[in-house]
């Protein structure tokens, strides 16, 4: 899986074909241990789960 982006630990993911699975836009993040798939169009997590500041961070948050 691409990486497409990089920062304060966290690794950015996104499959270009991965619709079998989910079926709505989203993307990969990894801080250590932790993992979660993010929908694109709200932030949501779908899968997994981060910390509080790390999800923030991995999903666009402030």
């Amino acid at each position: 899986m691409p990486v497409i982006s990089m920062f304060y630990g966290l690794i950015i993911r996104m499959f270009f074909l991965d619709s079998e699975r989910r079926h709505i836009p989203h993307i990969h993040v990894e801080h250590g241990e932790m993992k979660a798939v993010f929908g694109i169009d709200d932030g949501e997590i779908l899968v997994g789960g981060l910390s509080r500041q790390q999800g923030q961070a991995g999903a666009g948050g402030d």
